[in-house]
Order: structure tokens, then sequence, then C-alpha cells
């Protein structure tokens, strides 16, 4: 049915462009391509799986999974990131350094936790559903879209409206010269990499939750997705992030309840070359003026 794949593809959809937000606030602003990213929403998975299953309720579950991974994403930046910072080393060098940092955490989680899939203990949600026109909605999938948009909110209002949010965006537009102004240029780095592991750990929890399977390369996978929402949206933009996200999960939806699920995972990327072709800029972007 038209309205219940929907309805799914929305669910799926605000978990992508939540996930796309902390991509495209860590790439916006500190400018590299950071590859472990895909890792914390994999850990937070683990995290709240394994809090629940000691008894902890969703509740609180969720909230110390995007914590923790939060201040890992600082330490992982701390220690593999801040060194090519500060000698200025090209953007190759951040991309090739995180690459070689995620197959060893990826590797590293298998051999904790292993291949097999995981489920969050029955009944942590009320699976009764509501129908509405003949299409059912969990009470899972309306936490998924609350939590997403208070997060989004959240994000919004702190780039908007605090001291914190305008450093950020001062760093965003010229490292240098922020740090000429008298902004601690360390510290908001780390608050970035903080906010934006802490929403990819969220991300991981809700699509855990979604389709109740958790492997340690489900981060993987999402990363792939994570660039095609970011392309598609606009690079830095956090508007066009979460309309491509929406997007890419309805467009998902569709193309598996009308065509087959075989070719649900390459609409993201079909789009994703389209974007390229048609409007590098992505959909909502905008040229950057150059100053001489």
């Amino acid at each position: 049915m038209l309205l219940q794949q929907i309805i799914n593809g929305f669910v799926a959809g605000s978990a992508f462009a939540l996930f796309a937000l902390g991509f495209t606030l860590m790439f916006g602003v500190l400018g590299v391509v950071n590859l472990t990213y895909g890792f914390y929403f994999s850990a937070a998975a683990y995290i709240a799986l394994f809090a629940t299953i000691k008894g902890a309720p969703l509740a609180i579950a969720l909230p110390a999974a995007a914590i923790a991974t939060g201040l890992i994403a600082v330490v992982v930046d701390f220690l593999l990131l801040s060194r090519l910072r500060k000698v200025r080393a090209p953007e190759l060098a951040s991309l090739m350094v995180t690459l070689g940092a995620t197959l060893f955490l990826y590797s590293g989680m298998t051999a904790l936790f292993g291949s097999e899939i995981r489920r969050f203990p029955i009944g942590l949600v009320d699976s009764a559903p509501w129908t509405f026109q003949g299409a059912s909605v969990s009470l899972a999938q309306i936490l998924i879209v609350g939590t997403v948009a208070a997060l989004a909110l959240g994000l919004v209002l702190l780039l908007r409206m605090t001291r914190t949010g305008l450093a950020m965006r001062a760093l965003a537009e010229n490292p240098d010269a922020a740090e000429l102004m008298g902004i601690d240029t360390r510290a908001i780095m780390s608050q970035v990499s903080f906010v934006s592991g802490a929403l990819a750990g969220a991300a991981g929890v809700l699509i855990a939750l979604e389709y109740n399977a958790i492997t340690p390369y489900m981060g993987e996978a999402m990363t792939l997705k994570g660039f095609a929402v970011i392309i598609l949206g606009g690079l830095g933009d956090i508007g066009g992030a979460l309309i491509a996200g929406l997007l890419i999960g309805v467009l998902e939806a569709l193309t598996a309840g009308y065509v087959s699920s075989v070719y649900k995972e390459a609409v993201g990327f079909l789009l994703l070359v389209l974007t390229l072709w048609i409007r590098p800029l992505g959909l909502f972007g905008r040229p950057s003026a150059r100053r001489a």
C-alpha cells in the first residue's frame, strides 16, 4: 500500500537524516572526511543493546549510548586527526588515517561481539501497531521520528542561538580568523566531534530499533548512505541533509514495495550520481565566494 510504504520510508529516512546531520557538521566545520563516523553508529547500537539487556529502559539506554559515542569520537579525533591539523596535512592524509582506523575498529568489534545478528530484548517497546487508513504505525516508529525531530531542532538551536554555535560557524568559515578573534578552536573542534559522534550514535540506536538487527558492520553501509545524503542535500547544509535523508528513505521504501527490495540500496547511489552529473553542489548547496 502506498501510504504504508511512505510511512516506512519516512521513518527510515528520518534516521538517515540524523546520521547525515552529524556527518555534514563534522565535514562542514572540521573540513575532514572522517570514515570512523560509521563506527560510532555501530558502537552506539551495541552499547544500547547491552544496557537494555541489563534492564535499562530505552529512555536511558539511547542517551547513554549517544553520549558514550560522542566521547569516543572526541578521543578518536584527538588521537588520529589533531596532529594532522597541527601540521596542516592534506585532506587525503585524514582520509587514509581514518580508513585504517575504521578497518581496525570494525575488526576489533567483530572479534569482541561476533558477526551474528543481535536483537533488543522482547518487549523493549510496545509492538502493538496503530492503524490509520489501512496503514500501521508502531510506537517505535513514532519514537524514532520524534527523537530525530527533537535532536535536529536542538542542533539548529545550538548553531543559531548559542555562542558555541557561533564559534562553530566561525570556525567553519575561516579557522585562522576564528583563532585570531580569540576562539579556542581546539575546544570547539572537540565539541564538534562530540556532537557529531552523539548524533551518529543516536541514529545507530534508532535504526537498530527500527529493524531490530545489530551487527558490527552496520555502520559501514550507513556511511555510504551518509555520503549520498550529504551530497544530494549539499555539503555542509543542515536543512539539505534533512530533506535528502527523508527523500532517500521514501524512495527506497517505494522501490522495495513496488519494484524489488534487491534494488532498494541502489536508490541512494543513483541519486548521488545524478546529482554529481546535473548539480554537483547538491540540491541546496551554494557556491562559496572566493576573495583574493
